[in-house]
């Protein structure tokens, strides 16, 4: 997805924990296109890197074929300000997995591991077989 590098993000590991459940990790260096001009990260940008963290991770744990197809819900919450200049760990996880809908949450972090901004999501699965 070209927005998530031209705001400053990149994702880097991807698996399944012991439960087969994804996750993602990746990072956010804020470029200018991602802030206001005081530097400071827009809400907007947020929201697309946290719901892309979710899709990462639930396609993490799919199989074949299957994929996402939609989000269907996603809720963002900002605790603290990202800026131009810093480097944020960004990771996303699956929470529940069903056969049609996926339920994840995805975290911005600073350097010393405080909550910069949270999301979760309800997604649409799309079984390659269906």
């Amino acid at each position: 997805m070209p927005i998530i590098h031209a705001v400053g993000g990149s994702f880097r590991s991807y698996g399944v924990d012991g439960e087969d459940l994804g996750w993602v990790q990746g990072l956010f260096e804020p470029l200018e296109l991602a802030c206001n001009p005081h530097g400071t990260v827009q809400a907007g940008v947020h929201a697309v890197l946290l719901d892309a963290a979710m899709n990462f991770a639930i396609n993490a744990a799919l199989a074949g074929r299957d994929r996402t197809n939609a989000t269907i819900e996603m809720s963002t919450e900002l605790m603290r300000p990202a800026r131009r200049g810093e480097a944020y760990d960004v990771r996303g996880e699956v929470v529940r997995l069903t056969r049609q809908i996926a339920h994840a949450q995805a975290t911005i972090t600073d350097a010393q591991g405080k909550f910069v901004s949270r999301g979760t999501g309800t997604f649409l699965v799309h079984r390659a077989d269906d």
